[in-house]
């Protein structure tokens, strides 16, 4: 399904994220200051394309998208820029607030005890409407920057809305299109998890909605790997970051190509002719991503029924690879979840028994890591 991604803008400061900030930390919109100050250092991980000036920041559309600096002192700017998002605010790897559809403009997180701080914007809501903007971070008089260094892990997730963290922290099943996008947070999905337990940086590239040939409900629009080798939904810029070298790739798709009936008109007259499209076009995506990651490991996971459609064609998948010579892979089953967030998506819960999953599949094959 897919979540609604438009709200009116406002500002609204709320607890959100696992940890405890101190209380004196403060998030706050502030006027613009009349000379622009100093650009802190920042990390951006995610797909993200640079806006048009004046504001200059980051375009993102591709959820999970995390922006990062270090600095020395008791405060620090950050600067929002257009569209609608929920961002949640973190120092020192705490969480302090969640902003939900902040105004653009300038914001000081303030009230910090004088020393080294990591500052962290994530962006937890999804954006299948549009892209939305973030203009970097700033130094206030008495801020002095920090180095900030890369880390050696990278975990890239590609999926659905399993992927996204749909509507995952809502307590019922039942859920309007405002509140799927508003209980979403992939801040605490599966790729959070699983990349917090190895120190690792992660992409999350999915939709909710979307197949590897068919979307939810026969949906027209680009399927996941129509729309994946792109910055952002338009497909108008390429992706492309030297810097993003994943050791390993995370997949979970086909719940979209198969939870629903096929309807008059579709492209495919059978459940039989729906499944070989599937088959053929995931392998030739998966080798699509091998050519692009020569040395990344693939774990392919699936929900599902022992012999339902989903767990049986994603398995013929990873038994087509394997006998075609791919030999980095792992293919993974998650059963006994509860599906009670919303509209029967993964809870919270089942996020942590995801990546329990994947992460027994990692460990199996310690050769993935670079050596420390």
């Amino acid at each position: 399904m897919i979540a609604r991604i438009t709200l009116a803008l406002g500002l609204n400061l709320a607890p959100g994220g696992s940890g405890a900030a101190p209380t004196a930390i403060t998030v706050t919109p502030e006027p613009a200051p009349r000379v622009t100050p100093a650009a802190l250092p920042m990390r951006v991980t995610g797909r993200v394309t640079r806006a048009a000036r004046p504001a200059a920041g980051y375009l993102r559309q591709w959820p999970g998208t995390y922006f990062e600096t270090r600095f020395r002192g008791t405060s620090a700017y950050f600067r929002i820029g257009q569209g609608s998002a929920i961002l949640r605010v973190s120092v020192d790897g705490a969480a302090v607030t969640r902003l939900v559809s902040p105004r653009p403009g300038y914001y000081r997180a303030s009230g910090l005890p004088a020393g080294a701080h990591r500052l962290r914007i994530d962006v937890i809501s999804e954006s299948q409407a549009g892209p939305t903007g973030f203009d970097g971070f700033y130094a206030p008089s008495g801020t002095t920057p920090l180095p900030l260094r890369a880390r050696a892990r990278q975990i890239e997730f590609i999926g659905d809305s399993h992927s996204v963290g749909y509507g995952n922290t809502s307590p019922t099943r039942n859920c309007s299109e405002d509140a799927v996008w508003s209980t979403t947070d992939t801040a605490q999905g599966i790729a959070a998890l699983t990349a917090g337990r190895y120190g690792a940086d992660y992409q999350v590239n999915a939709i909710s909605g979307r197949g590897i040939v068919r979307n939810y409900n026969g949906l027209s629009a680009n399927t996941l790997p129509l729309a994946y080798p792109y910055s952002l939904f338009d497909k108008a810029i390429p992706y492309r970051d030297a810097g993003w070298h994943p050791q390993a790739i995370v997949i979970a798709l086909g719940t979209n190509d198969f939870s629903t009936p096929l309807h008059a008109g579709e492209k495919w007259v059978t459940r039989e002719a729906l499944r070989a499209d599937y088959e053929a076009t995931y392998v030739r995506f998966v080798r699509t991503l091998r050519a692009r990651n020569p040395t990344a490991f693939f774990i392919l996971w699936a929900t599902g029924e022992p012999g339902g459609e989903i767990e049986t064609e994603a398995r013929i998948v990873a038994e087509r690879l394997r006998a075609g010579g791919e030999s980095r892979l792992a293919f993974t089953i998650v059963r006994e979840l509860r599906f009670s967030a919303c509209n029967g998506h993964p809870s919270l819960s089942d996020d942590r028994a995801i990546a329990n999953a994947v992460s027994l599949a990692i460990d199996r094959h310690p050769d993935i890591w670079p050596r420390d």
